[in-house]
């Protein structure tokens, strides 16, 4: 079946928006066997099911008119998780019903509830909302159900998670027995299984989602990070992949607001998302990124939960996901409508194993790698300026005038090298970020005749073994063993934060709890003042004396315990 076997006001919208062939959530939708009854729809995010239930309930409220009547009850309810997913709904429908004369109105928590009320009394064919909002209204008798035609739940597992139960019940059994009941999941588990067999009647059942759950059109890719660099290699993999729209997912909010404003300082155009901001907020937010005032978003699953954002190619994990069918969700914002996207998980060393373990739930291949580095950026920032349009457009007579003008005062060389800064100071710096490796964190090995660095790296060799000559002073470090120090990562953050060189650093010995590192006396009072300014790692250096011989952490001062003997046993003769 083919869109333009619909009714032709919803063909001629469809025609509009370019969608010449149903995708396979759609066909499944509007094939002959399912149509007027019950269905329980099985299908991933970004699947095109908006459209599809949107299509499959038209018999229901428009029969066969092209025109929708007057009413002043509704004749079709969609209920989903969240605000932004109910907005989203609203105007997904409002183009499909176009030429269709439909009222579509919207009722959702956080939106002035005296309006909505104001606008179910004018009239309305569809209502979208809530689960909260919409049991608010039918109890105030703003919204009257017996009318219903068609009832669809949308993102029913989400809603269950969020604690929607007896809302969603309470919906269901005030609309009319003999209305059509559609229920999409992404999941299915024992209570969205419960769901159907108590509310729906002979429902068919259609999964779409099996065998492609990672989805085809998203590429995963695990990127390994030094502990305290997640927000480093983030800011590199935006640069990196330079996406028209990216979303960042945090897991609580103080993450969403620390990282938001990290971004921002380091000059990206960002926004945040999280449960704390007001609707009003909240949509701002979104405007921001729809008209491209903003390309970063930073959010928490919860307020991330059904947005589709146009152009989105990233996702990034900056925490992990609880489970897989998070990381599902999250990811499913790009990659949709046949566009490619790239999700990308940030996995510290002791989370590889989570990181794994979710992957394989999830059904998808992701590939590892260390995060970008700022080499290969540079490499790519020079190929987007060759390919910028202010170089590829034809130049007016105008700009040829101040070209001729410029010439004459400066040479070619002069007028490019200035081009490039321009070009180079539009954009976020860079971070100096390093790849920890595919090995475990292991404990450093030291040979105690050596006074130079003796630490090692997985393959035994030794990453640092430089002997400083003259005078050196010992720094204490408030990271050691426990907290995944390794010299991999620790060296890269002294010479970047500390303003030295590798040559520069002698020893470094780490402990259970603490850190200890050689520094040129000739720069230690440079590097004590560089790295007493505020980092968002928290690591502190203060001078110290040298580590215990051996590389031994002291034992505590006090009395040796006495030793108590045993009595020696008499030997009993034998007999």
């Amino acid at each position: 079946m083919t869109f333009f076997q619909t009714d032709a006001t919803l063909a001629r919208a469809l025609a509009e928006r370019n969608y010449n062939a149903p995708t396979a959530v759609q066909s499944a939708v509007l094939a002959t066997e399912t149509q007027g009854g019950d269905i329980l729809v099985s299908a991933q995010t970004g699947s095109g099911k908006t459209v599809a239930y949107g299509l499959a309930i038209a018999s229901a409220i428009l029969g066969d008119a092209e025109r929708m009547a007057n009413t002043h009850e509704p004749i079709a309810l969609i209920v989903a998780p969240t605000r932004e997913l109910a907005l989203q709904v609203e105007r997904e429908l409002s183009w499909l019903y176009k030429y269709a004369s439909t009222r579509i109105v919207a009722c959702v928590g956080g939106m002035d509830a005296r309006l909505e009320r104001r606008k179910l009394s004018e009239g309305a064919h569809i209502v979208v909302g809530t689960p909260g909002r919409l049991r608010d209204h039918i109890e105030r008798g703003g919204l009257i159900t017996t009318r219903l035609a068609a009832v669809v739940l949308d993102e029913a597992d989400e809603m269950l998670d969020l604690g929607f139960r007896e809302d969603l019940e309470f919906i269901l059994e005030s609309a009319p027995l003999d209305r059509r009941t559609l229920l999409f999941s992404a999941t299915m588990p024992k209570g969205i299984a419960g769901l159907a067999k108590r509310y729906q009647r002979n429902a068919r059942r259609i999964d779409v989602a099996g065998g492609e759950r990672g989805h085809a059109d998203i590429e995963y890719r695990s990127i390994r990070v030094a502990p305290n660099e997640t927000e480093l290699a983030t800011v590199n993999l935006l640069r990196y992949f330079e996406a028209t729209t990216a979303i960042v997912f945090c897991n609580t909010r103080e993450s969403v607001r620390h990282l938001h404003a990290t971004l921002v300082e380091r000059g990206f155009s960002a926004v945040l998302l999280s449960g704390e901001l007001s609707q009003h907020e909240r949509n701002h937010s979104m405007q921001a990124l729809r008209d491209g005032r903003a390309r970063v978003c930073v959010a928490t699953d919860v307020a991330a939960r059904g947005i589709d954002l146009p152009n989105l190619g990233l996702v990034i994990h900056a925490d992990l996901p609880h489970d897989a069918e998070a990381l599902q969700h999250r990811s499913g914002r790009t990659g949709r409508a046949g566009r490619k996207g790239v999700s990308a998980l940030l996995v510290p060393a002791p989370r590889r194993r989570r990181a794994e373990r979710l992957l394989a739930e999830a059904g998808v291949r992701a590939q590892w790698s260390g995060p970008p580095t700022a080499e290969e950026i540079r490499d790519l920032d020079q190929k987007r300026m060759l390919e910028d349009p202010l170089l590829i457009e034809t130049p007016s007579d105008e700009d040829f005038r101040m070209a001729r003008l410029l010439l004459a005062e400066r040479s070619p060389e002069q007028l490019g090298a200035a081009l490039v800064r321009l070009y180079r100071s539009r954009l976020p710096a860079i971070e100096q970020v390093v790849d920890p490796g595919e090995a475990p964190e292991r404990r450093d090995m030291r040979n105690p005749r050596n006074p130079t660095a003796q630490t090692r790296d997985a393959s035994g060799k030794r990453p640092h073994t430089v002997s400083l000559p003259g005078e050196a002073a010992w720094f204490r470090l408030n990271i050691g063993r426990k907290k995944n120090a390794d010299p991999k990562w620790l060296l890269p953050m002294l010479c970047r934060r500390g303003n030295v060189s590798k040559q520069e650093i002698g020893a470094i010995r780490i402990f259970d709890h603490e850190t200890k590192v050689q520094i040129a006396e000739a720069v230690a009072a440079n590097f004590a003042a560089n790295m007493a300014r505020p980092s968002g790692d928290n690591i502190r250096a203060e001078r110290s004396s040298g580590p215990p011989a051996r590389g031994r952490t002291p034992l505590p001062e006090g009395p040796k315990p006495k030793r108590t003997q045993k009595p020696k046993q008499k030997k009993t003769p034998k007999a």
